[in-house]
């Protein structure tokens, strides 16, 4: 199998894994939303999770259907480090309320917190590979052509 080749079969593997990662990121928040939800002035904490859970789907999505473009690894990974940043600040900081948003503060674990935090980095991981590998194919197109594939 030429290196072209390979690097095309991994750049596949690459799309399918992260999308995988980011469709776990967006199904935990969707099934946690209503539990956040509050009545009242300002954004909750459940509107959130449905925007990080629709954004997670949409650069899944978009991998799955244009997963050689760099412009959707970078969002992909822009995605998935936020929902890290996010679950891992809220968890150890109490940073209080941010203009119209409460304070999110939650100093436990659980079940469905860990699964998001685990495949939020694994997807992390995953689109910064996609992302160099869909670079470098990028700026070496004609790899395969030659070396006569």
């Amino acid at each position: 199998m030429g290196i072209a080749v390979t690097g095309v079969v991994a750049l596949w593997l690459l799309r399918l894994l992260t999308a995988a990662g980011l469709g776990v990121d967006a199904y935990v928040h969707a099934d946690l939303a209503p539990t956040y939800d509050f009545s009242g002035q300002g954004i909750s904490q459940g509107q959130l999770f449905r925007i990080e859970a629709a954004a997670a789907a949409l650069a899944a999505l978009l991998l799955i259907a244009f997963g050689t473009r760099r412009l959707v690894w970078l969002f992909a990974l822009l995605v998935a480090a936020a929902g890290v940043a996010a679950v891992l600040l809220y968890r150890y900081v109490d940073v209080g309320a941010l203009g119209p948003l409460r304070n999110m503060y939650e100093p436990v674990w659980y079940p469905e917190k860990n699964l998001s935090l685990i495949a939020e980095a694994a997807a992390t991981a995953l689109a910064a590979c996609g992302l160099l590998l869909a670079h470098r194919q990028h700026q070496h197109p004609d790899t395969e052509a030659r070396r006569g594939g």
